[in-house]
Order: structure tokens, then C-alpha cells, then sequence
């Protein structure tokens, strides 16, 4: 038999700390994007279209992107020009980043066109939004650190167009060191945060259907693999 005491703690124990930041937390997660849509095994049959794969296609070519860049930035500033893997590494970023934008941009017209806003998706546009803008801005400081004539070329040719508009005195393009930490810190947190917030409310908001399509429940499309347990039970009644 358990004691008093024991059943007073375990009792305590269940019950949910109103005061406690991991709680407040928890629900406040809970409520943004529901369990069941954090991780859905099923989608609206319209999501077969190709339309619905440029936006993976994106984040699979920026999680390359990320991963060859931190590669890049263990080896230092220089090494990819002296070393055969180095020229591997920094030839697999470059690609990556093109087929980045790629399939961002097919992404971004596509959802454009088909008015992804509407449903009060408008937050999910433009974090979207944003975070093209901001992609563009970290590939020319990625110009901008290659360390050749190339990029001293580019340098020298953006420094006036900013220093026009007022910015040049905190984002000085020909100085590589500065270039160099907004390229491989400020903006690649700043544009993993965005895509973050943008994949989230995808995922409360689910995917937009074209338009006039049919978003009545019969649309869904259960998980495709069969279900044995189910297909046991009813072999055995």
C-alpha cells in the first residue's frame, strides 16, 4: 500500500505547472500548429500535382546549400582554391545555391498565380516573400567573399549604388572580413528563421488549393500503404 505521501507527490507530479515557461510553451505550440497537422499522413489529392514538389525541391536545395557552406567555413576563407576537394565542395555550394534559386523562383510564381495568400495564408506569402529578398542578399556577399578578381570587380561596382542610397557606411562591400560574417552568420540565421516561421504556418494553414478546387474532407487521401491489422480483422470476421 502506498502512503500519503507518495500519492500526494505522484498526484502533483501529473498535474501541469501553470507557472512553468515550458508549459506555457507547450500549449502555446499546441495551439499554433495542432499535432495532427505537424506531421499529416495524408494530403488533398490536388498536392500530386508538380506544382506542390518545387517547394521540398527548395528546402532540400537549401539544406545542401547550409551543408556545403559549413563545410566551406571549417576549411577557411581560401582553402577551396588550392585543394581538389575544396574545389569539389565549393563547386557542389554553387550549384546548389542555382538550383536553390531555381526552384524558388518556379516556387514563388507558382504560388503567385495561383494567389496563395488567399484562406488567411497571407503571412505564409510574404515570410515567402521575404525570404527570397533575403536569399538574394546572401548570394552577393557570397559574390563578394570568392576571393578573386571576380568578386573585387563586383565590390567596386556595388560600392557606389550603396553608398547612394545611404547604407555603404555600415555595409562596406569592399571589405571582405564584414562581407564574409554577413555571408556565413547574420543572413543564413536570418533566412533559416524565415523559412522555419514560413514551413510552420504551412503546415497550420495547410497547402493552398487552386483555385475552385474541391476542399470538402472526401478530397483528403489516407496514407497509401496498406493497413495489415485492419485487413487481419476483417479476414478473420
Amino acid at each position: 500500500m502506498t502512503s500519503i505521501v507518495s500519492r500526494t507527490a505522484a498526484k502533483d507530479r501529473d498535474r501541469p505547472a501553470k507557472g512553468n515557461w515550458t508549459t506555457r510553451l507547450r500549449t502555446r505550440l499546441g495551439r499554433t500548429v495542432p499535432p495532427g497537422q505537424l506531421l499529416p499522413d495524408r494530403q488533398p489529392v490536388y498536392v500530386r500535382s508538380w506544382i506542390y514538389v518545387f517547394g521540398v525541391l527548395t528546402l532540400a536545395a537549401l539544406l545542401i546549400v547550409l551543408a556545403s557552406g559549413a563545410v566551406l567555413a571549417l576549411g577557411g576563407p581560401a582553402w577551396w582554391h588550392s585543394s581538389s576537394t575544396g574545389h569539389f565542395v565549393n563547386s557542389l555550394h554553387l550549384w546548389s545555391v542555382e538550383l536553390f534559386f531555381a526552384f524558388m523562383v518556379i516556387h514563388l510564381w507558382g504560388k503567385f498565380f495561383m494567389a496563395a495568400w488567399r484562406g488567411r495564408r497571407a503571412l505564409t506569402w510574404m515570410t515567402g516573400v521575404v525570404a527570397f529578398v533575403g536569399s538574394i542578399g546572401t548570394a552577393f556577399t557570397g559574390y563578394l567573399v570568392q576571393s578573386n578578381f571576380d568578386s573585387q570587380w563586383i565590390s567596386t561596382q556595388a560600392k557606389d549604388g550603396l553608398n547612394s542610397v545611404g547604407i555603404g557606411a555600415w555595409f562596406n562591400v569592399l571589405d571582405p572580413g564584414q562581407m564574409l560574417m554577413w555571408h556565413i552568420a547574420l543572413l543564413p540565421a536570418a533566412i533559416g528563421l524565415l523559412v522555419v516561421l514560413h514551413v510552420i504556418l504551412v503546415r497550420r494553414h495547410g497547402v493552398v488549393p487552386p483555385i475552385g478546387a474541391d476542399t470538402t474532407p472526401t478530397t483528403l487521401q489516407t496514407n497509401t500503404e496498406p493497413d495489415t491489422e485492419t485487413d487481419d480483422v476483417e479476414a478473420s470476421s
